[in-house]
């Protein structure tokens, strides 16, 4: 039963990230890619606020496995990180990594703050 939660969860999750990032990233006329940042940062927030909150159980294989996993992505960020440095976009590459990385950890204690606080 748990598979077909997650399976629910990644079904709204996966297309929102398409959605989501095509959006952002259509605002911007920049080789940085962030549609994939700002989904990234977004989904960090609400798995931090999932876990703050302490849900367990199947809210959690729903909602954190299934729809946070669906909705990041890092086989993105890996793929838009090697393209921007095999294009000559070194320092690019390295502001992804170093951005993403401090914005993602900083989103996931910023939601758990949020939910503790509550």
């Amino acid at each position: 039963m748990t598979w077909l939660l997650v399976l629910a969860g990644a079904a709204v999750g996966a297309p929102l990230r398409y959605l989501a990032d095509r959006a952002v990233q259509a605002r911007h006329d920049s080789p940085f890619p962030w549609g994939t940042l700002a989904v990234n940062a977004a989904g960090s927030l609400l798995l931090g606020v999932l876990t703050g909150a302490a849900v367990t159980g199947a809210a959690s294989a729903l909602l954190a496995t299934g729809l946070c996993g669906a909705f990041t992505t890092y086989s993105t960020f890996s793929y838009e990180t090697l393209r921007l440095a095999e294009s000559g976009r070194r320092p690019l590459a390295v502001a992804n990594v170093a951005v993403s990385l401090l914005v993602g950890l900083g989103a996931v204690v910023v939601g758990a703050e949020l939910a503790g606080a509550g």
